[in-house]
């Protein structure tokens, strides 16, 4: 799939808003990371733990949007970009918008799955 053109419930950013996602995923990947390394450190009650589910949900959200090239928050509201950085354009037809706004749930879905299930697995560590 192109990086430039718009698809609707498949594709909704281009190259710029793509990297973005991928810097915000990064920086939820490395507050994870710190996060875990001060519960393995202090060895963390398990109902502390479950703090990191946040910034799980902030990576997992920015790297699944960028793997699928496709931003929630702009499927949701009904726009797109393949532009410059915040020069957005908006879907035009009821069928593209109800595709994306599908799109924007199953990616939302997805990706608070996938922060809950390595939440999980931190809550469960043996740490004490």
């Amino acid at each position: 799939m192109s990086n430039d053109q718009y698809v609707a419930g498949s594709c909704n950013i281009g190259r710029g808003e793509i990297r973005r996602r991928q810097l915000v995923a990064v920086i939820g990947t490395v507050l994870s990371l710190m996060s875990l390394a001060g519960f393995i450190s202090t060895s963390a009650e398990p109902s502390v733990r479950l703090g990191i589910f946040i910034p799980l949900s902030v990576a997992s959200i920015g790297w699944v949007q960028s793997y699928r090239k496709f931003c929630l928050a702009y499927g949701f509201m009904g726009v797109l970009n393949f532009g410059k950085l915040g020069n957005i354009s908006k879907v035009q037809d009821k069928a593209s918008l109800a595709a994306d706004r599908k799109t924007a749930f199953s990616i939302l879905g997805q990706s608070l799955a996938i922060a809950a299930v390595i939440t999980l697995a931190v809550y469960l560590l043996p740490l004490s």
